[in-house]
């Protein structure tokens, strides 16, 4: 089983110690994980400094390791239409095997809390969400997966949290998933909504179409922040995957390898 999104201590958002971290993935019989520490920028700059410190990244990762676990190292950068170039200047920061591309604000808020919601229903949340998505997927080049494609589903300011429907909004989902295709990029399957929204991030019909599309990159991540969600749902997500793909990918150095499941 394998873990490629978890946040330590590194992160704004961030808990426990890279070690203390690696050991509950050893613990939970996962046999490779990645740290991808958040580099998210407020375009408001209201929420402080959510990027990571680069000294503060290596101090953490450099030279640990636990029997028996790959560790990997990489970074989850928060994508927005106007800020590629801010991408290209963190890939300088260090070697990292694994860049997950996400989206966290969108019309300058952050979809988390409630300004974004206002005004909006359900629907027209999600959509706006997707809408912004798309932009972002044909603007930047330099992510190797994205992250939680739906992650507009668990967000704290949800009114009715649900699993996002992909019949309801199949061409803007399809366009965005074509786009991941045509650039190479892959599909992260996000436990963190399970027990929050009651679903994948995103479910696993989207993956039946990514697949479909021609979609080849697939990684499972937890998202954890804390310890106790280390690896959590990675055995449910691997049999949802091995149904469909038959295998699941882990990063080195950039480039994806692929695990028959």
């Amino acid at each position: 089983m394998f873990d490629f999104h978890m946040h330590t201590r590194v992160s704004f958002d961030g808990h426990d110690t890279g070690l203390a971290m690696a050991v509950a993935a050893k613990n939970a019989g996962l046999q490779e994980i990645c740290f991808t520490d958040h580099l998210d920028y407020d375009p408001l700059e209201q929420m402080g400094v959510m990027a990571f410190d680069t000294d503060v990244y290596r101090a953490e990762y450099d030279g640990l390791s636990v029997e028996g676990l790959t560790i990997r190292r990489g970074m989850e950068f928060g994508m927005t239409a106007d800020n590629r170039e801010q991408l290209l200047k963190d890939l300088e920061r260090y070697p990292f095997d694994f860049v997950l591309g996400s989206i966290h604000f969108v019309d300058d808020l952050d979809v988390y809390f409630e300004p974004f919601w206002a005004d909006k229903s359900v629907f027209q949340a999600e959509r706006r969400y997707l809408e912004a998505t798309l932009e972002c997927v044909k603007i930047h080049d330099d992510f190797d997966v994205l992250a939680h494609l739906t992650y507009i589903a668990k967000t704290h300011a949800h009114p009715a949290p649900r699993a996002v429907p992909y019949g309801e909004h199949r061409e803007l989902v399809d366009e965005i998933l074509k786009e991941l295709v045509r650039k190479g990029k892959g599909l992260e399957m996000n436990s963190s909504g399970v027990d929050r929204c009651g679903g994948f991030l995103p479910t696993a019909d989207y993956f039946l179409r990514f697949r479909e599309l021609g979609g080849e990159i697939v990684t499972i991540g937890s998202d954890a922040h804390r310890c106790d969600r280390v690896g959590q749902y990675s055995k449910d997500a691997c049999q949802i995957l091995r149904e469909i793909f038959g295998y699941v990918c882990t990063f080195e150095g950039r480039k994806p390898v692929f695990h028959k499941l």
